[in-house]
């Protein structure tokens, strides 16, 4: 006899339903898995047996075949624990049920069929909407990530028996509800406030200009200048997450598995500083099975990358791509995924290994070999791609004892706000462009048009500072950004010689 069960896998950060199809035939007592399964899907005839038994259920002595469609797709991870089961007791009659082709299943078990929670619920729960199917059996710790998804019934199940009784129609489960909307209003919040920082005028203006134009940031400073504490902060000044773009972050946090408990939705922009012992394929992603890495998780929000010259060369130079289009692409022989990956780099490093060079409080202990060793790890094309490049200088002792807080982020945020919601004008009907850091060719020359006086001191600038025309063009935007965040139309004079400091350290 012939069943078939609805579920899914995720490919990339994408769901793709699978159709799990269990027959069971005369022969000799053996369980075949067919379909490109992993080692984790081989395993599941051993849990899927014990906790069929364990539950009381008949397990059958005949020959089964289950076969995971499409075939070519590789299909990874434990969640076809309970599709499969479901599947072996309604090929051999133990589960009689027209419910079967109407739900996407998804579930690991354990031994004794309890339900344990799986990744990628989000993204499979998208694609099982778009299937069109009624609605999505899961575990229970799944039920609110999978409730997110409108116009899907979710039954949240905690054991094997549960899930038979509900699709046998012997009990009646009502469907969880969660409004997202509210759940996501809920949870924004952040533990970080930029009132806590003092002095550092400087360096907050250049983090305003970087939220308010999505510009990548670098700060440069000795030990103990408030380098990390400030880049912590640049989340708390970035707009609001836009429910699209709550919904695409948190399906890469289902995949990864980092989804909080009690939060359906990532409602504040992700912070993610990775430790500088990373590898390449878990900052960019990757592995036999290819997962997001550190620049994904980081999507719509910050990656902080501290003491950036003591990431491996390697590891940073795999950067350059996601940084110039915002997504990463894992090619393998059967596949090729993309990632999404469009953030604000914020880094931070110390000018010398000892730390003080250029310190006017204390001496600086390097040779300049060491010195131009220790600059050298960090590559042109790579600084080339970072916007805004200034120094931190250590902070006085009156500025530490003073009582004076500066501006709370809320006061900040709003003029980035007011800037952003001058980009969602200009840019209204743009593909893909939504600030000033993503501007092209053509956007460049429309948008940046400057005066005699400016065209002539940003000529004088490139010839000074030798810049690429990436840098030139960095520099183009950065002065857009600083005329949007003083509400001015055209680019003056002085906004663009704003932006040109920024890229003397560059």
């Amino acid at each position: 006899m012939l069943a078939t069960i609805h579920s899914g896998t995720v490919q990339g950060v994408e769901g793709l339903p699978v159709a799990v199809e269990v027959d069971i035939a005369l022969g000799l007592p053996v369980m075949a898995t067919v379909g490109l399964p992993d080692s984790s899907v081989r395993e599941s005839k051993d849990r899927v047996k014990a906790a069929i038994r364990n539950c009381g259920y008949e397990f059958p002595g005949r020959r089964i075949t289950v076969n995971l469609a499409p075939a070519d797709v590789k299909k990874a991870g434990a969640g076809f624990d309970l599709p499969i089961a479901l599947g072996i007791l309604a090929a051999s009659g133990a589960l009689e049920s027209m419910n079967l082709a109407h739900y996407c299943v998804l579930g690991e078990l354990a031994l004794d069929g309890v339900l344990r929670p799986v990744r990628g619920v989000l993204p499979v729960a998208l694609a099982a909407r778009k299937q069109g199917l009624k609605g999505m059996i899961v575990p229970v710790e799944n039920g609110l990530e999978a409730a997110v998804v409108d116009g899907l019934a979710v039954i949240p199940v905690r054991t094997l028996p549960e899930a038979v009784e509900f699709l046998a129609g012997r009990v009646q489960r009502e469907p969880l509800q969660v409004d997202p909307v509210a759940s996501f209003a809920r949870a924004w919040r952040y533990d970080v406030d930029f009132n806590e920082v003092k002095g550092q005028e400087q360096v907050k203006r250049a983090l305003e200009i970087a939220a308010a134009g999505g510009h990548n940031i670098c700060l440069k400073g000795p030990p103990g200048s408030g380098k990390t504490m400030l880049a912590r902060r640049l989340p708390t000044i970035l707009p609001d997450l836009s429910f699209p773009e709550a919904l695409e972050t948190s399906k890469i946090y289902s995949i990864a598995g980092l989804l909080p408990d009690d939060l359906p939705l990532m409602a504040t922009r992700p912070f993610r500083a990775p430790h500088h012992t990373i590898s390449d394929a878990g900052l960019v992603g990757g592995g036999q099975v290819p997962r997001p890495g550190e620049v994904s998780l980081a999507h719509n929000g910050v990656l902080f990358l501290d003491e950036l010259p003591e990431f491996k060369k390697h590891v940073l130079e795999v950067l350059r791509q996601p940084l110039e289009d915002g997504s990463v692409t894992i090619a393998r022989a059967s596949v090729s995924l993309r990632f999404p990956a469009r953030v604000v780099l914020a880094a931070a490093y110390n000018p010398c290994p000892c730390g003080y060079y250029g310190d006017k409080r204390k001496e600086c202990t390097c040779t300049p070999q060491q010195i131009q060793r220790y600059e050298s790890r960090l590559s042109g094309p790579l600084l080339d791609r970072i916007d805004l490049h200034l120094e931190v200088p250590a902070l006085a002792y009156e500025e530490m004892s003073g009582e004076r807080q500066g501006e709370s982020s809320k006061v900040i945020k709003a003029r980035v706000d007011a800037a952003r919601g001058i980009q969602s004008v200009r840019y209204q009907g743009l593909d893909r462009i939504y600030c000033n850091a993503l501007m092209g060719p053509g956007e460049l020359e429309r948008y940046c048009v400057l005066e005699q006086a400016s065209s002539a001191l940003l000529e004088k600038s490139v010839r000074r500072l030798g810049l690429s025309a990436r840098g030139y063009t960095r520099i183009l935007k950065i002065a857009r950004t600083i005329a949007d965040l003083a509400g001015s139309e055209s680019i003056k004079t002085a906004h663009l010689a704003e932006a040109i400091q920024y890229r003397r350290l560059a």
